[in-house]
């Protein structure tokens, strides 16, 4: 089969999930080494701009850590971490916020557009979206979600925008926080009762057996989570990710995704196709 043929029947096998997504609300977390690469920074911006020209509508939301730490040592702030997350003082918070909601943020918004998208960047700070406490005195200000406001993203998408959120958060007294990706995806989600949400990582999915790619575990029920935890499949830094699938779909989301952000449109492969490209969660029967 020639690339047209191949085009032609990836077209065919996609129209019953372009119907099924139209209208509804998908979120997107894009971060990891799909972020570091220009080329497949455009696919994943491509992929995004075709969704959204279908009628699905799109919510990205991205952090930026190897940015972050460029600049820190740039300004010679030095990077330091506490059980793999970045320690987060005032300082350190303010180039945060200055790296995602400045830099990558409009990139991406600049990008989208050159493609054909209406993309419109924000932040977990605009609209009192993502109002944030500390997760632990000793990690500084990086941010718990406690309260999260949709309503400016939902104004975003109901005038046919696409909101390029960064992570970024707030409080009451007025500090900076700094907030994990999935775990700002993962509030998103839920509070928009998306259809889907798509974590990008730097693995094909969840694995029986991390050394091999070639054990890929296709589809998760809330449920099966605890005996894989025990199990140790779900291990190291996956748990945190996996926890976050579980929340989004507690929260009302259908389906969540952890799918391969190295690979070249990945997100259309995984929504678009009957056997999609990474591992799958759903709540149950």
């Amino acid at each position: 089969m020639d690339i047209k043929q191949q085009q032609a029947e990836f077209l065919l096998e996609a129209m019953p999930y372009i119907e099924k997504y139209r209208n509804k609300i998908l979120v997107v977390k894009y971060g990891g080494n799909a972020m570091i690469g220009e080329e497949l920074k455009r696919a994943v911006m491509r992929d995004m701009t075709i969704l959204r020209f279908v009628g699905i509508k799109v919510v990205l939301v991205h952090g930026g850590g190897p940015e972050i730490t460029e600049t820190l040592a740039r300004m010679g702030i030095p990077s330091r971490f506490v059980g793999g997350l970045r320690y987060t003082d005032a300082e350190t918070a303010e180039v945060v916020r200055m790296v995602l909601a400045g830099k990558v943020n409009k990139e991406l918004v600049r990008i989208l557009g050159s493609l054909g998208a209406q993309a419109v960047g924000l932040s977990g700070i605009d609209g009192n979206m993502l109002r944030c406490s500390k997760e632990r005195e000793d990690l500084g200000f990086v941010g718990k979600i406690d309260e999260v406001d949709t309503s400016v993203i939902e104004t975003c998408l109901d005038a046919g925008y696409l909101p390029v959120v960064s992570t970024v958060g707030f409080d009451r007294e007025g500090n900076i926080y700094n907030v994990n990706a999935d775990t700002a995806a993962s509030a998103i989600a839920g509070a928009l009762k998306a259809e889907s949400l798509i974590l990008m990582t730097d693995i094909k999915g969840l694995l029986r057996d991390k050394n091999d790619e070639n054990s890929l575990i296709r589809k998760v029920y809330v449920s099966d989570i605890p005996a894989l935890v025990k199990d140790g499949i779900i291990s190291g830094g996956m748990i945190p990710k996996v926890a976050c699938c579980k929340e989004a779909i507690r929260k009302g989301v259908g389906k969540v995704f952890i799918t391969d952000g190295r690979v070249k449109h990945s997100i259309l492969l995984e929504l678009l196709s009957d056997e999609g490209m990474g591992t799958m969660f759903v709540k149950g029967d």
